[in-house]
């Protein structure tokens, strides 16, 4: 028996209440890489393609080689717009030395969501085992925007979004969800 279309959905860690609408967020989604093009760039169009799936509007969408002001620069870009409401980035948090997107980032963070890394960690252990210790994914917020930073394989970047942010990220989402928290991110 097919549950009604009305019904709360489960989701990672709660519930999507399906008879609400969705509130998109404006999403931009930057790659980090020496080695990639538009063309090569795959982990950043399955990420682009669900960010669009989901419902959200997919305001960017750029490559910026593993170089901290070029990551920086193109971070407060975004985030100073006014346009973007989360940027997710893929790639550069791995543990070789131009693996730079936590030290470009992590400067910039207002606030720092430690919760993150910890339930990514959890997530991908359950795909890739003990190699999840190689990522130093992290997320925080910069400017009242969330920046959520993704290591740069198509199989991190469907973990990370499939189980971790797009719940969050999604205005269904109970008992709470990030979107309800936006218009309070810059209160002082």
């Amino acid at each position: 028996m097919n549950a009604p279309v009305d019904a709360p959905v489960l989701s990672p860690g709660g519930r999507i209440d399906a008879s609400q609408p969705i509130k998109p967020v404006r999403i931009a989604v930057l790659t980090i890489s020496d080695t990639r093009d538009e063309e090569s760039d795959t982990s950043g169009h399955v990420l682009a393609e669900r960010v669009k799936a989901a419902g959200h509007e997919l305001v960017d969408k750029a490559i910026v080689r593993d170089h901290i002001p070029e990551i920086r620069d193109k971070v407060l870009a975004w985030a100073a717009s006014g346009e973007v409401e989360a940027i997710i980035t893929t790639g550069g948090t791995g543990i070789t030395g131009r693996d730079v997107t936590p030290e470009a980032v992590e400067p910039l963070f207002d606030k720092k969501i430690d919760g993150f890394s910890v339930i990514f960690h959890l997530v991908s252990y359950q795909s890739v085992g003990l190699s999840t210790l190689q990522s130093r994914a992290t997320a925080g917020i910069v400017m009242g925007v969330f920046v959520f930073c993704l290591p740069g394989s198509n199989g991190a970047v469907k973990d990370g979004w499939d189980k971790v942010i797009s719940a969050q990220l999604d205005s269904r989402h109970g008992p709470c969800n990030m979107v309800e928290l936006m218009p309070r991110l810059l209160e002082s």
